[in-house]
């Protein structure tokens, strides 16, 4: 009898080692994606399945630009990072406060995005995600944007993570698109010898209640970053250290909201404005101003 329990706990011993360091090596490929990258970000449509014979597809797209991603919470069971455009003249650039990502681990609560602004609250049972990372995508103004959890992987000299899930339709299709109102993502992260690699296969998709969805096209996403010296994204740096403190409200005001753990609903404007619009003005700095503002965008 000790003997069969000196053997399991042995086993337990082993099984737990090789799990942290698992863990480690997952830690250490998502901060690979902090820093400063030269990016190149890649977009075409590929097939189209629509029965309009007017159909026009999406212009394929190539832009490229200097991001500086901040590392903002380090913990061992959560790392986020803060993407910054850093974009003009080398000498006086502009900066823009791009997306967020963060990453939690064994995380069991969900947002799932059914289009039109809408995000359904899920939980899901421990087991179904153990070991891995959920990867929770954030708008400019910190708002939901798409999540899904999936196991990092490292094999043959590789490190990657797979999801597929429904999003909202990226910034340059929903500007110039009006005919359809869902994007499956698909999303493959994985570290490389320069940097990382942004890897998508993406569904457009007509969703409506009651209806089967329909699949409008998909579209080839390959976004590059490759790492330069942190030097050369100082201005975005600075910038961010000069605005930490109220966007460290915005993420605080958004916890409290995420934290009712209920379905979510957003208004797309407030007084005529979207809500990274009221956001990005001087005027939001006390941490009042930018709660009442965040909340009138959510509806009762």
């Amino acid at each position: 009898m000790k003997t069969t329990i000196s053997v399991l706990f042995t086993f337990l011993m082993i099984f737990s080692a090789e799990a942290q360091s698992k863990k480690k090596k997952d830690i250490e490929a998502i901060k690979k994606m902090c820093g400063c990258f030269e990016v190149t970000f890649n977009f075409a449509e590929t097939f189209n399945y629509s029965s309009d014979s007017l159909y026009k597809p999406s212009k394929t797209k190539t832009d490229k630009g200097l991001e500086w991603a901040q590392l903002v919470v380090d913990q061992n069971d959560k790392i986020s990072i803060q993407h910054l455009l850093q974009v003009g003249n080398p000498s006086e650039p502009y900066i823009v406060k791009h997306w967020r990502q963060d990453w939690l681990y064994e995380n069991t609560d969900f947002y799932m995005y059914n289009a039109d602004n809408n995000w359904k609250y899920t939980q899901k049972p421990k087991a179904a995600v153990k070991g891995q990372w959920t990867q929770k995508v954030f708008q400019v103004d910190d708002s939901p944007r798409y999540e899904g959890s999936a196991t990092w992987v490292h094999i043959d000299g590789k490190s990657f993570w797979e999801n597929k899930t429904d999003a909202p339709l990226p910034r340059r299709e929903y500007t110039t698109r009006s005919d359809y109102n869902l994007t499956v993502r698909g999303n493959r992260h994985e570290t490389t010898n320069y940097g990382w690699v942004h890897d998508q296969d993406n569904d457009k998709v007509v969703r409506e209640n009651g209806k089967d969805d329909i699949l409008v096209a998909k579209e080839k996403g390959y976004n590059t970053y490759v790492k330069v010296d942190d030097s050369r994204c100082a201005a975005a740096a600075k910038w961010w250290k000069k605005h930490y403190d109220k966007w460290g409200m915005v993420r605080a005001k958004w916890s409290e909201v995420y934290n009712r753990k209920k379905d979510l609903s957003l208004e797309p404007k407030v007084d005529n404005k979207a809500l990274y619009k009221h956001l990005f003005s001087d005027e939001y700095q006390s941490e009042e101003k930018i709660n009442t503002v965040i909340e009138s965008f959510v509806k009762k």
